[in-house]
């Protein structure tokens, strides 16, 4: 009677552990034998836990970027074709995963980061005087995605893609190093959002091998990660550096 009880309590719960966290084999051996130590299992909760976390994460992470570029109405220290080759490697991910059909918990915050990545490149292009630049960027970028994603374009040529992330990557973010170093500050960059992609893309190498196993995704987290590891050193290497404000003309001598 009481095993019948807690049965029919779990019932809603059992749904929504099997939709998002854990398949039922686990779920057999958590709720049914007790068995809290399944090596296996654990692995598998944690790999989901840490997925949906990433994702819930990615909706935020880049937004104090986008914050900070709107306060001060200034781009100064990010660079834009940083930002394209970043947006290469965000949409070669999704688009790869999308072929492979590998679940959202995956990938899925790769459709966040995209959508602010695409933001990010727009303020650049505003508040460099390219209101216009900014827009035809917008509306090319969203074309091309919509044809990428689609029956119409060729599982080589998404694997050729998701295979470029990794130079795409480096080269994007030794641009944006390099732009940081000339300055001898990282300008309008987040700290915020440059530690939690850092955080996030090191947890992506557990769940990428955990959840797809696939070797290709894997290498490319572990690529990133070692780029972004590179960002946020300089961070606090720059930390109390800041760009220099504009000289105020001196007054003439009466």
């Amino acid at each position: 009677m009481e095993v019948e009880k807690a049965t029919s309590v779990m019932e809603p719960l059992k749904d929504v552990l099997l939709t998002y966290f854990m398949p039922e084999k686990c779920y057999d051996e958590f709720f049914l034998n007790f068995n809290f130590l399944h090596v296996e299992c654990l692995k598998i909760v944690l790999s989901k836990c840490l997925g949906i976390g990433i994702i819930l994460g990615s909706v935020l992470v880049k937004l104090p970027q986008i914050l900070k570029l709107m306060g001060a109405k200034s781009a100064e220290g990010l660079s834009f074709n940083s930002i394209l080759l970043e947006l290469l490697a965000i949409t070669g991910t999704m688009a790869y995963s999308i072929a492979k059909g590998f679940p959202f918990s995956a990938w899925g915050e790769a459709l966040f980061l995209m959508l602010q990545t695409v933001a990010i490149g727009y303020l650049i292009q505003h508040y460099g005087g390219k209101t216009f630049k900014g827009m035809i960027f917008f509306v090319i970028y969203f074309a091309l995605l919509a044809v990428l994603i689609s029956p119409l374009t060729p599982m080589s040529v998404v694997t050729t893609m998701q295979a470029s992330n990794m130079p795409a990557i480096i080269v994007g973010r030794l641009i944006q190093a390099g732009t940081n170093y000339r300055n001898g500050h990282t300008g309008q960059l987040s700290a915020i959002s440059v530690f939690l992609l850092f955080a996030g893309s090191m947890a992506r190498i557990f769940t990428s091998i955990q959840e797809t196993g696939d070797s290709l995704m894997a290498l490319t987290y572990v690529i990133s990660s070692s780029c972004n590891g590179l960002i946020a050193a300089q961070v606090l290497y720059y930390w109390n550096s800041s760009p220099q404000a504009p000289k105020k003309k001196k007054k003439k001598a009466e």
